[in-house]
C-alpha cells in the first residue's frame, strides 16, 4: 500500500466541516454541534482508502492565546496537506476571514477546492458571489452533509487533483478468486521491487529514534535516506539481504488530552497516517516504564490496519531482568498471542539487526496462501469439535471456508444465518487456523456470507 496522500478540511466554524468528513467517512467521527467551535483538535478519517481527511478547528480571530494555538494547528495542517479543501457556508456571504483562508490555501501552491456547503438550504448563493475568494469557479463544487448533495463529485474532485486512484476497502468482492496453491509465495518481479516499509510506533522517549540510527548504521549498505522535518516522518532505506527496506521513524504518540496544540498534535497525525502506509509496524515497549494503556490503544490501531505487527522491547540494557516484564507484556497484550516479541538495546546494539529478519519473515506471512482443500478440513475439524454457537437460539451453519486475499490474509466463510454466529465461536475459528498455519505477525481477517437457501 502506498502512502496515503493527506487532504485538509479548513473553514471558518460551523461551516459544516465535521458533518462533511463524517458523510464522507460514512461514519460519525467527528462531533458535531450547533455552536461554533466544536472542534478543537485535528480529527482523521481514511477516505475509502485512498486518502486521509483532516477536520481542522474552524478558523477564528486569536482573541487569546488558545485560540492562537488553534490558528497554529490549521497552518500546520495547510503545510502537511497534499490538497485543501477551502469550506464554506453556501447561504453566507464571504467575509475577510473566508478570504484570508482562501488566501491561505492558494499560498501553498496546493490543489485547492472550494467547497460550498449546506448548498441545500434554501438560502444558498449563487456561485458568482464566492468569485472574490480566487478560487476559480471550475474549482468549486456545491455539497451537502444533511442530503449527500455532492459527496460523489467531491470525491471524484479530490481523486483528480491527487492524481491517484480510489482504493476499494480491505474486504474482497464476492468475485475475487483464491489463488491456493499450498505453498509459500514465489515473489514475482514486480512485487520485489517496492521497498517493504517498517514504521517505529511508539510513545515518546521510548527509544525510536536511537533504534532507527542503529539499524541505518548496521545494515549492509545504505541505498538513500531522506531526513524530514520535525512535523514529518524521517525515512531511510537500507539493503537486507538484497531486499530494500523502508524504515519510518515515526514522532512519539501521547495520549491525546496530553498532546500539545500545533505541531505535536499534528506530527500524530502523520505517525497515524505512517501506519497505514506501512507494511509492518514495531510497536516499541520501554522496559524502564511500566507500559500504558496508550500501547494497547495503538497495539489495537496498527491490528484494525491490517498490518504487521512485532513488539520491540527497547532500552533492555537498563534493566536486570527482563522475564518479569515479558509475563507482564504476554498478560496485557494477551489479544496479540500471534505478536512475535523481540528484546532490544539500541545502546548495547542486542538484537536490532534481528528486526529486520523478523520483518521479513512476518512479510512472508501476510503473503501466505492454503488450500482451500486444507481450510475446508479446519473448518469442519472446527464444527466437529465445537458446534457453532448462535444468538437468540439459533443454529448458524457455516458451509465452507476459502481465501480470498493477503496482506492481511483474508477467509470468507459461506454459509447461512451466519450474521448470528457468536463473536467467541469466530475467534474459536481462527485459533483453529493458527493451531496449523501460525501466520506469526499479522492480523486475519474474517467476513461471513450467507449464501441463498
Amino acid at each position: 500500500m502506498k502512502k496515503l496522500p493527506i487532504v485538509a478540511l479548513i473553514g471558518q466554524t460551523n461551516a459544516g466541516k465535521s458533518s462533511l468528513l463524517n458523510r464522507m467517512a460514512r461514519k460519525n467521527i467527528a462531533i458535531v454541534a450547533r455552536e461554533e467551535g466544536t472542534t478543537r483538535d485535528n480529527v482523521m478519517a481514511t477516505i475509502d482508502n485512498s486518502f486521509m481527511l483532516i477536520d481542522t478547528a474552524g478558523l477564528k480571530d486569536p482573541s487569546d492565546d488558545f485560540e492562537a494555538s488553534i490558528q497554529d494547528q490549521i497552518e500546520d495542517a495547510i503545510d502537511a496537506a497534499d490538497a485543501i479543501l477551502v469550506t464554506l457556508d453556501a447561504a453566507k456571504y464571504p467575509d475577510y476571514r473566508d478570504k484570508e483562508i482562501a488566501k491561505k490555501a492558494l499560498k501553498s501552491r496546493k490543489p485547492v477546492l472550494l467547497v460550498l456547503n449546506k448548498s441545500d438550504l434554501g438560502e444558498a448563493l449563487a456561485s458568482e458571489e464566492f468569485l472574490s475568494l480566487g478560487i476559480k469557479p471550475t474549482e468549486t463544487i456545491r455539497t451537502s452533509a444533511t442530503t449527500g448533495q455532492g459527496i460523489n463529485e467531491l470525491k471524484r474532485r479530490v481523486f483528480s487533483s491527487l492524481e491517484t486512484v480510489p482504493r476499494t476497502a480491505y474486504e474482497p468482492s464476492e468475485e475475487s478468486e483464491p489463488r491456493n496453491d499450498g505453498r509459500e509465495r514465489t515473489w514475482s518481479k514486480a512485487e520485489k521491487n517496492p521497498a517493504l516499509k517498517l514504521a517505529l510506533i511508539g510513545r515518546p522517549n521510548v527509544g525510536k529514534s536511537s533504534l532507527f540510527n542503529s539499524l541505518a548504521k548496521k545494515q549492509q549498505a545504505i541505498v538513500s535516506s531522506r531526513q524530514g522535518t520535525t512535523r514529518d516522518v524521517n525515512r531511510v532505506i537500507v539493503k537486507y539481504k538484497g531486499r530494500d527496506l523502508e524504515i519510518l521513524d515515526t514522532a512519539g504518540l501521547r495520549k491525546p488530552g496530553k498532546r500539545e496544540v500545533g505541531i505535536e498534535k499534528f506530527s500524530a497525525i502523520r505517525s497515524l497516517a505512517a501506519i497505514e502506509e506501512s507494511d509492518i509496524c514495531a510497536l516499541l515497549v520501554d522496559a524502564t516504564e511500566p507500559h500504558s494503556k496508550l500501547d494497547q490503544s495503538l497495539a489495537g490501531q496498527i491490528v484494525e490496519a491490517g498490518k504487521g505487527i512485532i513488539i520491540v522491547l527497547t532500552k533492555a540494557d537498563l534493566v536486570e531482568n527482563t522475564d518479569e516484564i515479558l509475563d507482564k507484556l504476554e498478560q496485557d497484550f494477551d489479544f496479540l498471542p500471534f505478536a512475535p516479541v523481540l528484546i532490544t538495546s539500541s545502546e548495547t546494539g542486542q538484537n536490532v539487526t534481528k528486526l529486520f529478519e523478523l520483518a521479513t519473515e512476518v512479510e512472508q506471512n501476510r503473503h501466505l496462501e492454503i488450500k482451500t482443500s486444507e481450510l475446508n478440513k479446519i473448518l469442519n475439524d472446527a464444527i466437529m469439535s465445537h458446534a457453532p454457537a448462535g444468538l437468540k437460539n439459533t443454529h448458524p451453519k457455516p458451509k465452507y471456508i476459502v481465501q480470498t486475499d493477503t496482506c492481511p490474509p483474508w477467509f470468507v466463510v459461506h454459509g447461512h444465518e451466519l450474521e448470528l454466529l457468536h463473536w467467541s465461536w469466530k475467534r474459536f475459528l481462527e485459533r483453529k487456523i493458527r493451531e496449523k498455519y501460525p501466520f506469526v505477525g499479522t492480523p486475519i481477517m474474517f467476513s461471513f456470507r450467507n449464501d441463498k437457501k
